[in-house]
């Protein structure tokens, strides 16, 4: 053997006992109930949307910190999350828009769900677009037509039927894709469409020629959910004339807790709390996603209570999740 190779064949074996060490699997737990006393799942969204990122994030960051461990799950939309949040086990904390609550408490699908369900922090805002084609000049001249607000059980579709309601606007709901929307809003087929993002929203396929952004005037109803917002020429250079601004609303991203009163589930939320705070800091640099730079943890959520900020109640004989409170 020649001397390089003798050189290469030492540093290999060298090499061996750390890789051992590097790829040897985590200490077991000793126990079912240790496996399971810090774990906490966080519902999110689709496979490659926001929602998920952040959840991955939460967990590549807060994972061993003060020996709590996050499993991410991919969710089906605002709605669903919330009704996983309640229901299933294992659904600690979710990520949902803002109105998910107004709009289940409209559809009085979740009784009681005000006090089982809180918020431990909010995230960042996606402003509500309507774009409109010719001979649409407000919101009002909506009433009566077809107006696309994505798929059917998208947080758009949610937001949307919520304004709307809130605005005493009759339209008429359709439920197509953004790309589809928008090709049917070139053909004249609908007469808006309506989309929930961060602003400016990106197309696939170009507005028609004519169309335009519609204000949203805000009114009590609306502020009790929404935060104000606007477009500006900026945003939206062929849409918004220079100097103009376009009022809108927006809606935000909320991390939601169970509200557990079984004190070992609870606790475990807290530090949950304590470590997300401690270590903040962490989600403002790459390769996390770039809108955590958005987030302020002290920000207040319209409509909302904030975890932690009042001892639970006791949810009397139709508690729910009862089996899932017992400790772990």
């Amino acid at each position: 053997m020649d001397r390089r190779a003798l050189l290469a064949a030492l540093a290999a074996g060298l090499a061996l006992p750390r890789l051992a060490a590097a790829q040897a699997p985590a200490t077991p737990p000793n126990s079912y109930a240790e496996a399971n006393s810090n774990v906490l799942g966080v519902i999110a969204g689709g496979l490659d949307g926001t929602y998920t990122r952040f959840a991955a994030d939460l967990a590549a960051v807060l994972d061993g910190v003060d020996g709590l461990r996050l499993l991410p799950i991919i969710g089906k939309g605002s709605l669903q999350n919330l009704s996983d949040l309640l229901y299933l086990r294992g659904v600690d904390l979710a990520i949902v828009q803002s109105d998910v609550l107004a709009a289940a408490a409209q559809q009085r699908v979740f009784p009681r769900m005000e006090q089982q369900v809180q918020y431990v922090t909010k995230l960042y805002d996606e402003e509500v677009h309507v774009f409109a084609g010719p001979g649409i000049a407000t919101l009002a001249d909506l009433g009566g037509k077809l107006v696309s607000m994505d798929n059917r059980g998208s947080g758009t579709a949610m937001t949307a039927t919520l304004v709307f309601a809130r605005l005493g606007i009759p339209i008429q709901p359709v439920y197509e894709a953004t790309v589809d929307a928008t090709e049917k809003l070139r053909r004249g087929e609908i007469a808006a469409m309506v989309r929930v993002t961060g602003k400016p929203a990106r197309f696939t396929t170009p507005l028609p020629e004519g169309a335009r952004l519609l204000p949203i005037p805000l009114n009590e109803g609306l502020l009790e959910t929404y935060l104000p917002a606007s477009f500006s020429a900026t945003d939206y250079p062929g849409l918004v004339p220079a100097g103009a601004t376009v009022e809108t609303i927006a809606v935000g991203a909320v991390l939601a807790a169970y509200n557990h009163t079984q004190p070992e589930r609870r606790d475990r939320l807290l530090r949950f709390s304590r470590a997300l705070a401690l270590k903040f800091e962490n989600f403002m640099r790459p390769p996390r996603h770039p809108k955590w730079r958005e987030v302020n943890l002290t920000a207040g959520v319209p409509g909302w209570t904030r975890f932690g900020a009042e001892p639970p109640r006791p949810a009397g004989p139709r508690r729910r999740r009862a089996a899932e409170d017992a400790p772990a």
